[in-house]
């Protein structure tokens, strides 16, 4: 790619096609693959991440509301998607673009059937949504009974997947957890089985259930972040690449005496001369207000400098002092060695946070290299 001359954001959907290939190595061959693209695909660009994994062969796409089901369909994309918490005044949107919604409770279960219903459908599929231990969304076991009944008394549905999400499964320490939810689910599933004359898809596994817990991976899994290019499991890291560059530009280069302060506050107060750079994003474009004053650093021509003052708006400035460096360089936020995780550890949060934080007024670029 040429170097930045505006804030960017590069996707580079080689490393998504590796990210997945190495997920898919760790599964049977007949166990489906669910790619999650909520949140535009977890930060980056919903519907050419979407076409992508299309192509590399992922057998259901998932979001988290209608909406972003809506888009990707008006772009073209005939995937089956999951929408995985959709709101009951949306769902004749939901029927009419073709999305599956996860029923996760009775009132949204029974509001859904009543919309199938006036909407004439026949065997329109769902997901069933089980809570095992996440205490987010989801039937409790106990529900078994109703929604049994329920199946039986409508044609209007059917179903077809029931699923759970693991705690934390990246967390040996919390294996002992994750199996108690894989033995709820399995029987969860045996007693809904015995009402159905047929079986519906089961999965569980996320990213680190994918690698950590193969007897759970039953006939389909669910990533997200291990796509997008990062593991919770710290060892299983050198096998992720980010698929995501943020770069920017040296805007304006100063020179700050001793005594000088630099940006809001004054939080900055400079004990010697130095040389700042500003630098065109800020907290609008998804750089929190906490990357400042030392916390978060950009890397400018191979060169780490720490965030100086509070970060603004729409702006950063940094200590340039030690670094050969001019006004219109390039700036690289975070990428593949000084990557989101890295960043995001500074303050005590996590790679999901950052990447998903990235403004839709930053610019995207997609290629392959």
């Amino acid at each position: 790619m040429l170097k930045a001359t505006e804030t960017v954001l590069e996707i580079n959907l080689t490393p998504l096609g590796n990210n997945y290939r190495y997920l898919k190595s760790k599964l049977q061959h007949n166990i489906k693959f669910l790619a999650v693209v909520k949140a535009y695909a977890y930060g980056s660009d919903s519907v050419e991440i979407a076409k992508e994994l299309v192509k590399l062969g992922a057998d259901y796409l998932a979001v988290a509301y209608v909406k972003e089901g809506v888009t990707l369909r008006d772009a073209g994309i005939k995937a089956p998607i999951i929408v995985l918490h959709p709101q009951s005044v949306n769902f004749k949107t939901l029927i009419d673009r073709c999305l599956e919604p996860s029923l996760y409770s009775p009132k949204i279960f029974k509001e859904f059937i009543e919309i199938a219903k006036e909407n004439k459908q026949s065997k329109y599929p769902v997901h069933l949504k089980f809570n095992t231990g996440l205490n987010r969304l989801g039937f409790l076991e106990k529900d078994v009974d109703f929604i049994s009944y329920k199946l039986k008394e409508t044609t209007s549905i059917v179903v077809k997947s029931i699923f759970s999400h693991l705690v934390a499964s990246e967390d040996e320490f919390e294996k002992d957890f994750s199996n108690s939810q894989i033995k709820a689910f399995k029987n969860i599933s045996k007693k809904l089985f015995k009402t159905l004359d047929y079986q519906p898809i089961l999965h569980m596994c996320n990213t680190s259930g994918i690698l950590n817990f193969p007897e759970a991976h039953f006939d389909m899994v669910r990533s997200g972040i291990g796509l997008y290019g990062f593991s919770n499991i710290q060892k299983e890291q050198k096998h992720f690449t980010p698929i995501a560059i943020l770069k920017s530009v040296i805007s304006q280069i100063h020179t700050i005496e001793k005594g000088e302060t630099v940006g809001y506050n004054r939080a900055f107060k400079s004990d010697g001369c130095l040389k700042s750079a500003t630098i065109p994003i800020g907290h609008a474009d998804g750089i929190s207000r906490a990357y400042g004053n030392g916390k978060g650093w950009v890397t400018i021509n191979g060169e780490k400098t720490p965030i100086i003052g509070n970060v603004c708006m729409d702006m950063i400035m940094v200590n340039i002092t030690n670094i050969d460096c001019q006004e219109g360089d390039e700036v690289i936020i975070f990428g593949e060695v000084e990557n989101a995780e890295k960043h995001a550890e500074k303050i005590n949060s996590i790679s999901y946070e950052l990447i998903t934080a990235i403004s839709q007024r930053v610019k995207r670029v997609v290629y392959r290299k």
